[in-house]
């Protein structure tokens, strides 16, 4: 572990010229280029020709989250604009319960131009569903870079997820450099999202169309979803020398238990549509090996820390692990396990579940980046140097890569 620990973020840097981030999405989400990794040989091809590259009784595991408009924009008194950015509930603090709330719900949030808020509440009138009401915002605790913010509204009629629906503006990724626009509310969705929760898109994702999915099915391809409401905290840069100067954020997840059987069918293995349905398969092995340990644990205390898998000498199978959760579970009649990871995959560590991976281009000097060394065995330059050299686009709209190593 002291090794991943002391790794050198500076090391997995590479040039990105602007012109390479795909600042839009291509007209056909099917037609983006794929780059192809397999046991070192790198090829290309078009993404609708994914289903090809996969055998027959493949487990393909998606993150069907869905992203919210999660930017809320007061205007003061004074003329000055406050933007609030909602990051994750905290009253009630299960993203479900707290979007069908009425009257009242409180968030910890971003808040742009907070030097322009010292105090007092903001207001807002607005239309929503032909009912005029005010939306009131009042700023609570500061924690850490992020405030608690209470949100109330005098019309019991209305939910939040309805306020968020017609105030709310959708977040695109900041290095897109430009104003969010409504074609972004169809193009910056999966297909399959359903949940909602997320402040940014699981991008790679994006891609897929209804044929593509229906071309793996016709292949005997299984799929299946998981949920991980992915935070503002993917965009974070780490600033540190070292990786063990990061704090990793926190994100939510949701895995069904029929999901848990599937991956007990499948030998505990699958490949992964993106980085968050990779953080989810991944935290559900360590998962089990706590619940191997503290068998009666809450699903609090299933927390996966940031350096958890370094750190644990247990080592299970993945069949075994995923036993554990099936069987704690049935115990606590459970449908979904809701638990929250702050996994980071480094090179260094071991992957367990995840057999192959779809998955975009990421920034420079990202946790992405390192989560993509440590499944090709640091061989992550090479795949770059030759999307960069062949014009693939790059990012949360570019291209895609299908990783075997």
């Amino acid at each position: 572990m002291e090794e991943t620990k002391h790794i050198r973020i500076s090391d997995y840097n590479y040039p990105l010229p602007d012109e390479r981030i795909a600042k839009f999405p291509l007209p056909v989400r099917d037609q983006s280029k794929l780059l192809v990794y397999r046991k070192g040989e790198i090829s290309e091809s078009k993404f609708i020709s994914l289903p090809e590259y996969l055998e027959a009784g493949t487990l393909m595991v998606f993150n069907n989250t869905k992203v919210i408009q999660a930017r809320l924009h007061f205007r003061k008194e004074t003329g000055a604009l406050i933007e609030i950015f909602c990051l994750e509930p905290i009253q009630p603090n299960d993203y479900a319960l707290n979007f069908q709330q009425t009257r009242h719900a409180a968030w910890l949030c971003m808040i742009g131009n907070l030097k322009k808020w010292k105090e007092g509440a903001l207001h807002k009138e607005m239309t929503v569903k032909g009912r005029t009401l005010t939306l009131k915002a009042t700023r609570g605790e500061c924690r850490g870079t992020s405030h608690w913010v209470d949100f109330t509204w005098d019309n019991e009629e209305v939910t939040f997820a309805d306020i968020l629906e017609v105030f709310g503006e959708l977040p695109i990724p900041p290095y897109l450099n430009r104003e969010t626009q409504e074609s972004d509310k169809e193009t910056y969705q999966t297909v399959y999202s359903k949940i909602k929760g997320s402040v940014a898109a699981p991008t790679a994702g994006l891609h897929f169309t209804e044929r593509v999915l229906e071309a793996l099915r016709n292949k005997g391809v299984e799929l299946e979803e998981v949920t991980l409401h992915v935070g503002a905290g993917t965009f974070k840069p780490v600033k540190s020398e070292e990786i063990q100067g990061h704090d990793m954020h926190t994100e939510y997840i949701s895995v069904n238990r029929s999901t848990i059987d599937k991956l007990i069918a499948h030998g505990g293995k699958a490949t992964a549509v993106g980085t968050t349905s990779v953080r989810t398969l991944e935290s559900l092995y360590h998962i089990g090996v706590t619940l191997r340990q503290h068998p009666e644990a809450t699903q609090e205390e299933l927390h996966v820390n940031q350096w958890q898998p370094y750190e644990t000498e247990l080592k299970l199978t993945p069949v075994e692990a995923l036993t554990e959760i099936a069987r704690y579970m049935d115990r606590n009649g459970l449908d979904a396990l809701h638990t929250s990871t702050q996994i980071i995959i480094a090179p260094g560590y071991e992957y367990q579940i995840v057999q192959q991976m779809i998955t975009n281009f990421h920034q420079p000097q990202s946790t992405l980046l390192l989560l993509v060394s440590a499944f090709t065995k640091g061989n992550w330059k090479p795949i770059y140097q030759y999307a960069l050299e062949h014009d693939f686009r790059f990012l949360s709209y570019g291209d895609s890569s299908l990783l075997i190593p």
